[in-house]
């Protein structure tokens, strides 16, 4: 992990459109608040999932868990 974390009060709202949890940050400083929104829904669109652990002063971790292909585990011909 790097960084400065996320409180736990935070971290269940991150994958929300526009939420940022930094609230000094400015639009023009960096972020939207869309970049995780959009992560999580293109994981759910592939029958996957988005998960993220932090602790403040250490750090995040954004794990994306996607389904494998049926043709990629079937043996090739």
């Amino acid at each position: 992990m790097k960084g400065t974390g996320i409180a736990a009060a935070d971290l269940p709202r991150i994958f929300e459109r526009f939420y940022r949890a930094d609230k000094a940050r400015s639009r023009e400083v960096g972020g939207t608040g869309l970049g995780l929104a959009i992560v999580k829904h293109i994981a759910q669109l592939h029958g996957g999932s988005v998960d993220a652990e932090s602790q403040l002063g250490r750090g995040t971790v954004i794990a994306v868990t996607l389904p494998v292909s049926p043709a990629a585990t079937e043996p090739s011909v």
